[in-house]
Parts: structure tokens; sequence; C-alpha cells
């Protein structure tokens, strides 16, 4: 005769291995049954987490990670119930199958490390990672040297995450899917501390947005979407919000905002931050209307500029422009 240790169940066949109830193995009992035990059956898994934002630079290793699966430990004598087996592959059915359903709690991150974009307003044979500047003009915050950047060298002839290209005088990109957002950082001296920046965005198909698009500032320039701040927006509902990165994950910093400064459909709008290291503070703009300020907590010394699109909407951008002393 043996018996169930788990659920104490006996069987008279001695052939049978494993419990019918749970999948306990078997074990061989005595003349008499022992007495119940009290069984501590360490669990060897961590409890499944939702998956998490990634990311994966091209320039890096070219193609992007899947989260880690959890493993589960089967190990006699304790073997796991097989019940664990079927959670596991309906939970994954069920995340297959209800993708839009799950999307609106989590987003996939992706971006592309510029280290090598050549930006020039007016240089035939640029350096790369350079800018040439402007004539300096007028400004409202008193930085008056404009550095402008030449978009149609941000684009990508191939990408895993996105979709970019330059036409009519705008870079138009697009991220790989509807609950991703696909973000290209400049190269290390396109510094938007102690600077001001600005931008002309445009959703092309007038298509409500979920996660938003716009402009990056304070980037990490070896490691895009680690330490950084985002300003976007959703121009089908006039509303705006902030957001800046962690390793894996995106933090809302203010959500999402009505603001009637923001021209609706597929109308431009100007997005623009000006950082004040002084007081620790960045005012942000849209079309020359203060919206917010925030205090910079987050950003990398001596960070980037770079572009956000999200919720796979073509997002053109164009006017590309640094302002510094």
């Amino acid at each position: 005769m043996k018996i169930c240790p788990k659920c104490q169940k006996t069987y008279q066949d001695d052939n049978l291995n494993f419990c019918l109830e749970d999948g306990t193995v078997l074990q061989q009992m005595a003349s008499a049954p022992p007495p119940t035990v009290a069984m501590n059956v360490p669990v060897t898994q961590q409890p499944q987490q939702p998956p998490q934002q990634f990311q994966q630079a091209d320039s890096q290793q070219g193609s992007w990670q899947q989260p880690q699966q959890q493993a589960y430990s089967m190990q006699p004598p304790k073997k796991s119930s097989k019940a664990w087996v079927w959670i596991v592959l309906i939970l994954g059915v069920v995340v297959l199958g209800c993708g839009g359903l799950l999307g609106g709690l989590f987003y996939l991150g992706y971006q592309e490390q510029q280290n090598q974009l050549a930006n020039t307003s007016t240089s035939p044979t640029p350096m790369p990672g350079k800018v040439t500047p402007t004539p300096k003009v007028n400004s409202p915050s008193g930085r008056s040297s404009v550095d402008s950047l030449d978009l149609s060298l941000w684009v990508r002839p191939t990408s895993l995450y996105g979709t970019t290209k330059y036409e009519g005088g705008e870079l138009i990109v697009s991220s790989i899917g509807s609950n991703s957002y696909y973000v290209i950082t400049g190269a290390d001296d396109l510094k938007s501390t102690n600077a001001d920046v600005d931008i002309t965005v445009r959703n092309v198909d007038s298509k409500p947005a979920r996660i938003g698009y716009g402009l990056v500032f304070h980037s990490d320039p070896d490691k895009p979407l680690t330490q950084d701040y985002v300003l976007l927006i959703d121009s089908m509902k006039q509303r705006y919000r902030v957001a800046h990165h962690i390793p894996g994950d995106e933090k809302d910093v203010i959500k999402w905002t009505k603001n009637t400064a923001i021209n609706s459909g597929s109308a431009e709008n100007k997005l623009e931050m000006r950082d004040h290291p002084d007081t620790g503070k960045i005012d942000l703009y849209i079309n020359g209307q203060l919206v917010d300020s925030i205090k910079n907590e987050f950003g990398f010394p001596g960070g980037v500029v770079g572009i956000y699109a999200g919720d796979a909407i073509p997002i053109a951008f164009k006017n590309f422009e640094i302002r510094t002393d």
C-alpha cells in the first residue's frame, strides 16, 4: 500500500507512483499508517510578476530581448503539482490572446542610440555627432546661440523597433506596436542641460494616443531610457504628460493633463523645455505657452536630446533646435 504525503490519500496499487489528486510522489506505507506530519514544502519559484518594460539599443546587440521567464523546479521526492504547469500555460494563452486588453497595463520601450549622428544646418561635410551653430538670434529666455539639427540624418535604414523616413522636410517616426514607444536619442554633444530645446511635432493620421509622442531631454547619452525626461502630447484629446525613465520602466511625473494650448488633430504643435540649473527647475512650453514646471530630480547631468513616438502612430518631427547662452 502507498500513501500521498501531502493529502494522505492511500492507494492499494503498489505500481502507482504519483497521487491522482495532486501529483505528489507516493510513499510506501508501513504495516500501519504513519501519524499525520505537517510538510514544509519550500516554494522554489518567485511569484510571477507583470511583464516589465524593456529596451535594447541597436548599437549594442541589434535585437530586443524577451523578459526573463520564471523557472519552476520540480525535484523528487517533493514534486510540485502538475497544476502549476497548467496555470503557466493558461496564463500564457491569456496574455497572447488578450494582448490588446492587457496592453494598457504596461508599455514596451525601444530606443536607438545615435552616437554617430551628424547634425548640421549649413556644413556640407559635418563631423559625426557635431552641430554647426546658426547666427545668434533673439530668444525670450535670453539664450541666443541656436543649433539647428538636421533630422534627415536621424533616419534609420532598418530597425527592429520602429520605422523612420524623411520626406517633405519632416522626420516621420512610428513605433513597432500599438502598446510600445520608440525613442531615438542624439549624440553626446547635443546637450539639453543649461539650454532651451524645442521641436515641432505633428500627428500625421490624426489618431488618438494612449502613450503619446514628443520630446526627450536630459537623457543619458550612453544608456538611453535609463535616466531622462519626456514631454508628450496627445493632440486628439488636447492633453500632455511628463514622464521619466529608469532601467526597464517609465514613471509619470505629471499624468495626462488637458490643456487648450495644444492644437488638435493633425495640426502642428511646438514643444519646448527650458532648463534652469541655477534654480533646478525645468519650464515646459507648448506652442509658446508655459504649461508646467518641474524640479529636475531625474535628469542625467550633461544629458542629451531625443524624440519619442508611441502607439504605432506616424509622428512627424521638424525644426529641432537647441539654444544656449
